[in-house]
């Protein structure tokens, strides 16, 4: 009986002792999360964010040096890209958003949508929750950024394997001022397309088309002269045709053939027994008919597959893809800020000139991803790196801003454009420019009078006389031009 009750008491003050521990634990965690961990500091999550950005440019330059062909590596890359230009835009929005610059004082603050905005505030409870909102984008970016570091391991052991590809020079400002910039999944997607074989029956009958649709400027001749040039695609056609203007008339099937250019010919094959890629390069639309016409007319010459790419800003030619269409959007503000930047302030390193970098921050808002107007404004920054400058040029996009507002990125083909010479504080000429088109010019062809040197002053010249906007260094080497008259 005594050794019973002896069991019975040790069994009880067992159960009590787990009882109590429990509880305890439970208390414990309880505590825990109603006391919730304490933040980093602004400062601190500064510090990371730095540190984590420099591990994943390393990991993209190496990924850029590969010649990856995975399309499920690609998209990784993708990403790795975005998650570092939100990076970049979320650290120089702290950096710089509290500089000012004579009577200039943007100050950035991250919004829901991602973007830099101008905020001016003199309440000072409305201050208080932009604070806030901007550091819980610090917090959550440098979340984000930790966990895809983390997740890298597997996709750099995999870009190993992928041969090099050289390049010279590789200093980033020059790099990307002759390259196109970002566009790695629209190109292997349309590679892709051109690549597939399809069944010979299929081929037949079926007129292959991919539409590339996108707004003016937006790089869709870029993106197809990059396409016809890589190397997998000039191995698979036998030939590639070229086509340029404003429509495509039914009249012209028949003759089609001879009023387009040879971009390439496939010397190992028969051109006329093989492959062939046609490029259409539209203002505005194509019917169905007449694509059908012309394909037939191609059928009589070719044995194996013929593909069609056409491009154009005209919504209606999508219709025509025999799958999704490629979509062309300018840049989100994130990756647009990062390619602004390096080409305003090519070698030089932004963080030590804050307030130029203030002001930078503001003009990219106004461009709104346009490339043509980045290489404009990034060359006249560049070549006049001085905050007084600097500070008429805000003030000059300023005052554009309702009009750029209203024409970027929709078509502004037809739309003239006011200008003046920003040096001076008070605009002595004006100009006006119209009627500007695109042409591939031998070197010395073209304009003398560029429109960096008219709104920087170096030039000075009344009447009328056409002006070389820009020349663009990759390919299809495109110069931009427009008739100008300055009062």
């Amino acid at each position: 009986m005594a050794l019973t009750t002896f069991f019975r008491e040790g069994f009880l003050m067992e159960l009590l002792s787990a009882f109590l521990g429990d509880f305890v634990s439970r208390s414990i965690t309880f505590m825990i999360d109603r006391y919730p961990k304490q933040r980093p500091s602004v400062d601190e999550n500064l510090q990371r964010l730095h540190h984590l950005l420099v591990r994943i440019r390393t990991v993209v330059e190496e990924a850029e040096q590969r010649h990856v062909t995975n399309h499920g590596m690609i998209r990784q890359l993708e990403l790795l890209r975005e998650q570092m230009f939100r990076g970049h835009c979320v650290l120089d929005a702290f950096r710089f958003r509290d500089e000012e610059e004579d009577e200039v004082t943007p100050r950035f603050a991250l919004s829901k949508f991602n973007r830099a905005k101008r905020i001016r505030f003199s309440d000072s409870s409305s201050n208080t929750q932009i604070q806030t909102r901007s550091t819980n984008d610090l917090h959550q970016t440098v979340t984000s950024l930790e966990r895809i570091i983390g997740d890298t391991k597997e996709f750099v052991v995999f870009l190993m394997s992928y041969p090099p590809v050289y390049r010279q020079p590789y200093s980033t400002h020059l790099y990307l001022d002759g390259c196109m910039f970002s566009r790695q999944m629209e190109r292997e997607n349309a590679i892709s397309f051109l690549l597939q074989r399809e069944p010979l029956a299929v081929a037949e009958e079926i007129v292959q088309v991919l539409p590339v649709v996108g707004p003016e400027f937006v790089g869709k001749s870029t993106l197809v002269e990059h396409i016809c040039r890589d190397q997998r695609v000039r191995e698979h056609f036998s030939l590639i045709l070229y086509y340029s203007g404003d429509d495509l008339r039914y009249e012209k099937a028949e003759t089609f053939s001879e009023i387009c250019q040879t971009k390439h010919r496939n010397e190992s094959n028969d051109a006329m027994d093989g492959r062939l890629l046609l490029i259409i390069e539209l203002l505005g639309d194509v019917d169905e008919r007449t694509l059908k016409k012309i394909h037939s007319s191609f059928r009589k010459q070719m044995t194996h597959e013929i593909k069609i790419m056409i491009t154009s800003r005209s919504e209606k030619i999508i219709r025509l893809g025999a799958k999704q269409a490629l979509r062309l959007n300018f840049l989100p503000f994130e990756a647009y800020w990062y390619f602004f930047k390096v080409l305003a302030f090519g070698a030089t390193d932004p963080e030590q000139h804050p307030k130029l970098a203030s002001m930078a921050m503001e003009i990219a808002t106004v461009l709104r991803g346009c490339f043509l107007c980045a290489h404009i404004g990034g060359a006249l920054l560049k070549a006049n790196f001085n905050s007084k400058f600097w500070s008429r040029f805000v003030a000059f996009v300023r005052e554009y801003r309702d009009e750029i507002n209203s024409l970027m990125p929709c078509d502004c083909q037809d739309h003239p454009k006011f200008g003046w010479v920003i040096v001076r504080p008070k605009p002595e000429n004006y100009f006006v420019l119209r009627d500007s088109y695109q042409k591939a010019l031998v070197e010395d062809d073209g304009p003398k009078i560029k429109l960096v040197d008219l709104l920087s002053g170096r030039v000075r010249r009344r009447g009328k006389f056409e002006v070389l906007v820009w020349k663009s260094r990759i390919p299809p080497y495109y110069s931009y031009i427009s008739n100008c008259v300055m009062y």
